[in-house]
């Protein structure tokens, strides 16, 4: 499914391949979208592309990934493409991206900083259950 999606969206976006400004660009899509940098720890990128019109954003790596937040205490995984629409503050729409809670693991399909408070972010699931944590964990 995000496949097909980064297809629809191909066309009118900026698609880069080298692995070292794949991995810029990440980057920088966190910092322009006012994110921590290190929200997503992607190493091995072969691919990101971004539609500026529509906000799509994807980015594939070469294999899945999983990373250790220590300061929560939290494991997320992250597949082989990562996909969703960027706004100010808010990574929307989500595909790719779980978190391991207790034994089971939870699809993230929202992140977000509210207005109100700039010092947590929220996790949120399709289902609509979030839970918020530092922004500081997230920082490189």
């Amino acid at each position: 499914m995000s496949s097909q999606l980064s297809e629809t969206h191909r066309e009118n976006a900026e698609v880069f391949t080298d692995p070292t400004i794949c991995k810029q660009k990440s980057l920088q899509l966190l910092e322009q979208i006012n994110m921590p940098k290190g929200l997503l720890p992607l190493d091995d990128l072969v691919e990101i592309g971004h539609n500026k019109q529509t906000g799509f954003v994807w980015l594939k790596q070469k294999k899945a990934k999983e990373n250790r937040f220590k300061k929560i205490g939290k494991l997320v995984w992250y597949d082989t493409e990562v996909t969703g629409f960027l706004e100010d503050r808010r990574m929307k729409k989500l595909t790719g991206v779980k978190s391991k809670e207790l034994l089971i693991w939870i699809t993230i399909s929202d992140i977000s900083i509210h207005d109100s408070d700039l010092q947590k972010i929220t996790f949120a699931t399709p289902s609509g259950i979030s839970k918020a944590f530092p922004v500081s964990a997230f920082e490189e």
